[in-house]
């Protein structure tokens, strides 16, 4: 069994909705049980990969400083959805002025607490929390998603509700906040454009949804001031005004391939990254594409599968595969410049650059900081839980390290 289709067992599924029930189930059954099964009926073990145990590093090199950690919820560890720490700097509070860390759990809290770790407030939803947490940018206003398919605003300050909007389906990534806008996209494919002060829906946008689709957590981005990136699950990016909902330009990245729907899904479930006048974007069925902007050309096309966003250093793009494998690339011309097969299964996160190095996490709530120029990992830090997602921010002169596991673990850590 290949690594591809290990990992397509162990992520969750989305059925589109528009099938019918019947079908639905035997799809599912066929998706989770058919490859396991017909190995068992010919007498065949599945190939399992065990993951790469870690080398005793000969100097850890400091990286990160620990700040504050806490711990929030987390009932369901295979939930599907997409949180992370939200940090706000010079929040007015009963306690003075501070900047406060933002989180929200699965089964519906969300809390804000300084970085000192001094509690500021705490609220209760009452119902399960699927994405968030996203600050808006001028600090006031906390975006989360539910279950249920609403999107509720709150106020950083002092957690009080501000607005709520339901949708026809739920969301799972992170919000973008710009401009007067709330810009989501639902399970249901499609993209809606909320006003940030009500929550009124203002524009949507319809992106076409293939019958079957790794059930992934793309965020929307910015591609300039005026443009949201939407990456879809039929293999498609989108450039769309902010303002109005009205698109650009489309571009096909996942390129279908295979016998079967399961081998022709082509879903950009990574966040796509734009820098320096550059696109790049990774698809499930394996392209990497990188693009220049301002003339539109395709910089390179390379075969390489992932589900995590890409990072960008040095001149290179940084990519973690399905399987585990780190690569970077040369951001002009997709030459590898690097690869470490060190971490291999070991359920990467996506990469981010932290200074002169390249962090990744991993399913046992390791944080490796490699070499951005070698691939060397010269650090690790320890959380508890897999961390599924890294993140950094920038509050004046110091950056911060942020993650979220799935035993709810929050982190932060500053880079020296």
């Amino acid at each position: 069994m290949s690594p591809k289709k290990q990992t397509l067992q162990k992520k969750a599924l989305h059925i589109n909705t528009r099938v019918p029930p019947k079908f639905a189930i035997t799809v599912g059954m066929i998706l989770l049980l058919g490859s396991g099964l017909s190995a068992c009926n010919r007498g065949i073990k599945p190939e399992v990969n065990e993951p790469t145990k870690l080398v005793k590093l000969s100097q850890n090199v400091a990286v990160v400083s620990p700040v504050m950690t806490s711990s929030v919820s987390a009932k369901d560890k295979n939930d599907t959805g997409r949180l992370q720490v939200g940090l706000v700097p010079g929040v007015q509070t009963a306690n003075g002025t501070m900047t406060l860390a933002v989180t929200a759990s699965p089964d519906g809290k969300v809390s804000a607490q300084s970085l000192a770790g001094k509690g500021a407030w705490q609220i209760d939803l009452n119902e399960s929390i699927l994405s968030g947490v996203s600050i808006s940018e001028d600090g006031n206003t906390a975006i989360i998603s539910t279950k249920s398919a609403k999107m509720i605003a709150l106020n950083t300050a002092t957690g009080a509700m501000r607005w709520q909007t339901t949708l026809k389906g739920t969301v799972l990534a992170p919000a973008l906040i710009h401009a007067n806008r709330v810009i989501v996209m639902s399970n249901d494919g499609v993209v809606h454009g909320l006003s940030e002060q009500t929550g009124d829906v203002v524009w949507q946008f319809a992106t076409q949804t293939p019958p079957i689709s790794v059930r992934g957590s793309a965020m929307p981005t910015l591609l300039d001031d005026k443009t949201a990136l939407i990456a879809s699950s039929d293999g498609r990016l989108h450039a769309i005004d902010i303002a109005t909902g009205v698109p650009a330009w489309s571009r096909r990245v996942g390129i279908p391939s295979g016998a079967s729907e399961v081998e022709r899904m082509t879903d950009v479930d990574a966040t796509p990254t734009v820098d320096n006048g550059q696109l790049f974007a990774v698809s499930y069925s394996g392209q990497l594409v990188g693009v220049d902007l301002a003339s539109r050309q395709i910089l390179f096309i390379d075969d390489l599968a992932s589900r995590s966003a890409l990072a960008v250093a040095d001149g290179a793009v940084v990519v973690t595969t399905l399987d585990g494998e780190v690569r970077a690339l040369d951001r002009n011309t997709g030459a590898t410049l690097w690869k470490s097969e060190g971490l291999k299964y070991r359920q990467l996160s996506n990469p981010v650059t932290v200074g002169n190095t390249i962090a990744i996490g991993d399913y046992e709530g390791v944080v490796h900081f490699l070499n951005a120029q070698t691939g060397e990992v010269v650090s690790r830090v320890q959380s508890k839980g897999a961390v599924q997602t890294l993140d950094t921010q920038t509050i004046g002169n110091t950056t911060y390290l942020t993650t979220q596991t799935n035993d709810g673990q929050v982190a932060v850590w500053q880079v020296r």
